[in-house]
């Protein structure tokens, strides 16, 4: 079924024949559990579990207005542990950890970061103008790397936990911002 199949069927969501809605929704329904039943049967186990993990704190979370109607307090600053749901290529994607940059009615501006020691090397070379390298930051288990191209804004409510902090007056922060403006910006 191509994209433009399952957007007909809001067509057939504006009649009143609701035996006819009911016969196509059955249809697109059996359709979408056979192409995930493929789908994850093509992906690792790891994977389908980082996905089903998305799913289903996305069914809980997705009508919280915040973090703070669970309990869980973001500022500036905080490296957090976050579901950031499906990506596509080149995009951080299910549960990642993130640096907060800034809180915006609700929503925080993350950079996305990894612990891969390939991607933290690359960050020290001419093609990784892209990434920021934080090295060992104190509450982390390994060096870590910002993917500075991959900053996005959020609802906190993506927000599992709070890992670590960095000083928002320290000059650590102040340099990745700095490099975060200039990136977005050349």
């Amino acid at each position: 079924m191509q994209v433009k199949e399952i957007e007909a069927f809001y067509d057939v969501c504006t009649t009143s024949d609701q035996s006819l809605i009911k016969q196509e929704w059955n249809k697109l329904w059996n359709w979408f559990i056979k192409e995930k039943r493929q789908e994850y049967s093509s992906i690792s186990y790891r994977e389908s579990v980082q996905r089903l993990i998305s799913e289903k704190n996305y069914n809980v979370r997705r009508n919280i207005q915040s973090s703070k109607a669970m309990g869980l307090q973001v500022y500036p600053g905080d490296i957090c542990y976050i579901d950031f749901g499906q990506a596509y290529l080149y995009e951080a994607g299910y549960q990642h950890f993130g640096l907060v940059l800034s809180i915006v009615h609700y929503k925080a501006l993350v950079i996305p970061m990894t612990s891969n020691p390939q991607t933290y090397q690359k960050a020290f070379g001419k093609d990784g103008t892209y990434l920021y390298p934080l090295g060992k930051i104190e509450g982390m288990n390994r060096e870590s790397v910002l993917f500075l191209n991959d900053a996005k804004f959020i609802n906190t409510a993506r927000i599992i936990d709070v890992k670590a902090h960095l000083d928002v007056v320290g000059w650590k922060f102040k340099e990745i911002k700095e490099k975060f403006k200039t990136s977005m910006l050349d």
